[in-house]
């Protein structure tokens, strides 16, 4: 009788083990502001100043997460950044899966344009798969992606980086030198200051994203095949 318990017991340690879901595991997730206390936060999909103009699912609190190792490399670029004058502003970081899902079943319904005139006013929202602006998965889901922009430390403003964030338009693009938003004799400043960001963060171990000029990914991202669900608490 002893053997054929322990028996059972070993089958359903097994069966749990393999119920385990590997994108619930936040262990190695940390506070931004655990690591970084300077960081200031805007977390705009829990709020509903966003392009959906919705709280987003999965962001039940208006905090920001990061992987150990993207938190650490973000912590040298603070420290870079503050030592010239300036705090880093945080838009979004870690992003559950079910966020995704949630971008995607809002793209879908065509009629939900209660942002457009903000957001994308100069793209048809049936356009957004097709042209790049909405995807069925993100890189902010494997944990070490932050949105983030300058604030400068002797005025409280964000620096002017020429295009608001998630702007779906080619102003929000790196290599864009100028157009409708601004007129052009502006995107000399604008330029420097998108490059003060862009030269820390890719000193400190980040690449960019060729579309969006407040997107960076850790390199050497711990999890670059694994996409997490679990919610923002």
């Amino acid at each position: 009788m002893k053997r054929l318990f322990i028996a059972c017991v070993a089958v359903v340690l097994i069966g749990c083990a393999k119920q385990t879901d590997p994108t619930m595991d936040r262990s190695d997730f940390v506070l931004i502001t655990d690591v970084v206390p300077d960081a200031i936060l805007e977390i705009r999909y829990y709020s509903t100043y966003n392009f959906l103009g919705a709280r987003v699912e999965g962001y039940n609190a208006p905090v920001a997460l990061l992987t150990r190792q993207a938190a650490d490399s973000l912590k040298v670029v603070n420290d870079e950044l503050k030592a010239q004058g300036y705090y880093l502003k945080i838009w979004d970081a870690y992003r559950p899966q079910r966020a995704v899902n949630h971008f995607i079943r809002w793209a879908e319904d065509l009629q939900d344009t209660t942002m457009k005139s903000v957001f994308y006013p100069m793209v048809d929202k049936s356009l957004l798969f097709e042209q790049g602006y909405i995807f069925a998965r993100s890189g902010h889901s494997r944990g070490s992606t932050v949105d983030l922009t300058l604030v400068d430390a002797s005025t409280g403003k964000e620096l002017d980086m020429g295009s608001p964030f998630d702007w779906f338009g080619i102003e929000s693009h790196p290599d864009y030198m100028g157009g409708p938003l601004k007129e052009d004799g502006k995107w000399g400043r604008i330029r420097k200051n998108r490059q003060i960001l862009w030269d820390a963060m890719l000193r400190h171990g980040f690449t960019m994203l060729d579309s969006e000029w407040w997107h960076f990914t850790l390199v050497d991202e711990p999890y670059p095949d694994t996409y997490f669900d679990f919610p923002i608490e």
